[in-house]
């Protein structure tokens, strides 16, 4: 299994080996073109290692297209209510720890890499250093040329030096052993070379195989460069007027006289391989020029290769209300004093703030009281996030603590989450960052194909629901804690529309949910949540549209001790029990993206 910390570099790989293939099915489609078009096709696929498709998708997050769905429906704050009590409705298992080995693991992996990085470039820069030396002794030739030519005693092969200034050096005595023909075919060759700064693109890939020295494929691509490098510009010199035979034995003379260069980014005349190469110079096989067809092929395919990534980024971009609250300005904001305690009390947690992801609120003066309420529902609170939290140490969902702060003005539910973000930073050391990735996930279906569970009811009604109903819900220890029914959700008239919301259990240790014409979705959003005891986000294929008129009542199963005076169910059914007997639903485990909240790091906080 790839450790976390590879996961991107991996992901980058196997994109740029894909990229690669593509390309190199473009060239296949373009053999009988000009050898630049090939050229340039494995150019792009050397490039793509240095520009992770990550990058073009982070861009495509900064557009603001459209507005962000809110994060969790106004009425599911009901629930996780009931889900914030008792410990063992809070305690989802945590994260699995990273085995003791993996932090040693990753600093050999690291140290090999470099290892090797620094190897290839030494080796690079020793062959660097010693051209360069060769060229700065080397003697001024004046042939005419618009680049600086020298002369050397050394038995190179005449080639391009250099980025920035590129200087032709050739070997002492070339103009006795070359027609002038042939010189001129040379020259030309490597005035090609200057013109299309073929040297820059090898440099470049140079750096590709020097960091990814332990891949083949940035290597097999190196190869490719050059050989449709060289065509290309033997294409261009036959198409300046050159003669195919003089030119031809040029490459040959200069083959039999002098070594070829050591470095790729030294642009030679005897590169690729050189039996093709004379055979296509003797026969002028020029590459036929690009049809309409061809050209509209390779520009889509480049306006797909970027556009692609940046519209993914556009499409996905996680937490959208959340960004729109916490920006770079915003973080600032901080409560004036604030004093957190580890919390001695018992029972359920208390808030005159609510910790929901919901907009509910009212104003505080600036106060901000919590008492015996763990981390994750601060974490919850503050970045208005239902997502996972991998990373999160098993203390941040037992431990609770107490919040006090208090803030200048009257401030909004949104700033005081701006606040927390910046106490957690404070006080807890936190650190996160929000990603993708393929996690198990749970796909809600039908049980039975065409068939509901007796107390899933449609429900497609006109119904009105003010906010004024759902505080007479919620205010109404008068509802009778009868057992669920096919019928039990008119027994409670008093649940607005479109909500899903505790009543009381048919026995104590037990969760009794009713709604009135919710939408199966919103069951599936509220089942990730700590009252069910599920550790895996649930996605809705049930194919059901609609209302619904709902109930059903399940017994949670403790993760931990149980706070004093409660005594669990062991009678009731489990959730996935209620699903399947009540609602005729059921939960198919799966892998799938999941957006997480990841905690890169997180400490106790100290005492006042």
């Amino acid at each position: 299994m790839i450790p976390t910390a590879f996961v991107p570099l991996a992901n980058h790989i196997w994109q740029s080996t894909l990229f690669a293939a593509i390309a190199g099915l473009l060239t296949l489609a373009f053999r009988r073109n000009q050898a630049r078009v090939r050229y340039r096709l494995w150019v792009a696929a050397s490039y793509k290692f240095l520009l992770p498709f990550s990058w073009l998708v982070s861009i495509g997050h900064q557009f603001e297209w459209r507005t962000a769905p809110a994060i969790m429906p106004h009425a599911f704050s009901a629930v996780t209510e009931v889900a914030s009590g008792p410990i063992f409705l809070t305690g989802l298992p945590a994260a699995k720890p990273a085995p003791d080995y993996l932090p040693a693991l990753l600093l050999v992996i690291c140290a090999v890499w470099a290892c090797g990085f620094v190897a290839v470039a030494i080796g690079w820069t020793r062959e660097w250093l010693r051209i360069r030396a060769i060229v700065r002794a080397a003697s001024p030739l004046s042939l005419g040329l618009p680049i600086c030519v020298v002369s050397t005693p050394a038995r190179l092969e005449p080639g391009v030096f250099g980025i920035v200034r590129p200087v032709l050096l050739l070997p002492e005595g070339i103009t006795r052993r070359l027609t002038q023909a042939q010189l001129q075919g040379v020259l030309a060759h490597e005035l090609c070379h200057v013109r299309r700064r073929d040297s820059l693109t090898a440099m470049i890939h140079m750096l590709v195989e020097a960091t990814f020295w332990f891949y083949p494929l940035p290597w097999w691509l190196g190869a490719r460069l050059i050989d449709e490098r060289e065509c290309a510009c033997d294409e261009e010199v036959l198409q300046t007027g050159s003669q195919a035979q003089a030119y031809a034995e040029s490459i040959l003379r200069v083959c039999e006289f002098y070594l070829e260069s050591p470095l790729t980014c030294m642009s030679g005349v005897t590169g690729s391989h050189l039996k093709k190469r004379v055979q296509r110079v003797m026969r002028n096989q020029f590459g036929e020029a690009m049809g309409t067809w061809k050209r509209l092929l390779l520009t889509t395919a480049g306006i797909l290769a970027l556009a692609l990534p940046i519209v993914a980024g556009v499409l996905t971009v996680p937490n959208r209300a959340l960004n729109q609250i916490f920006g770079a300005t915003a973080r600032k904001m901080t409560f004036e004093v604030a004093s957190v305690k580890l919390s001695k009390m018992s029972g359920r947690p208390t808030s005159n703030v609510s910790l929901e992801v919901d907009d509910t609120f009212a104003p505080t003066g600036g106060l901000f009281s919590a008492t015996n309420t763990p981390l994750w529902v601060y974490l919850r609170f503050a970045y208005k996030s239902t997502l996972s939290t991998p990373g999160l140490p098993a203390w941040g969902r037992t431990d609770r603590f107490d919040i006090e702060a208090r803030a200048q003005g009257n401030p909004t539910k949104d700033q005081f989450r701006l606040m927390m973000q910046s106490l957690l930073a404070d006080r807890f050391k936190l650190v996160i960052h929000t990603e993708t990735r393929q996690s198990p996930i749970y796909v809600l279906i039908r049980a039975k194909p065409r068939e509901n569970g007796p107390q899933l009811e449609p429900d497609d009604g006109p119904c009105v629901t003010t906010a004024d109903d759902i505080k007479a819900a919620r205010a109404a220890p008068q509802l009778p804690a009868a057992a669920p029914s096919p019928s039990a959700t008119s027994q409670i008239p008093a649940i607005p529309c479109g909500v899903l919301m505790p009543v009381p259990p048919s026995a104590p240790g037990r969760i009794h949910i009713a709604g009135r014409k919710v939408t199966v979705a919103l069951l599936a959003m509220m089942a990730y949540s700590p009252a069910s005891g599920l550790d895996r986000p649930v996605f809705d294929q049930t194919g059901l549209s609609g209302t619904f008129d709902m109930s059903f009542e399940w017994a949670p199963k403790p993760n931990g001790p149980a706070p004093p005076g409660f005594t669990p169910d062991d009678t009731g059914p489990t959730f996935f029990e209620a699903l399947r007997d009540q609602l005729g639903l059921k939960l198919d485990p799966q892998t799938g993206p999941v957006d997480v909240l990841v905690i890169d790091h997180v400490e106790r906080p100290s005492e006042n």
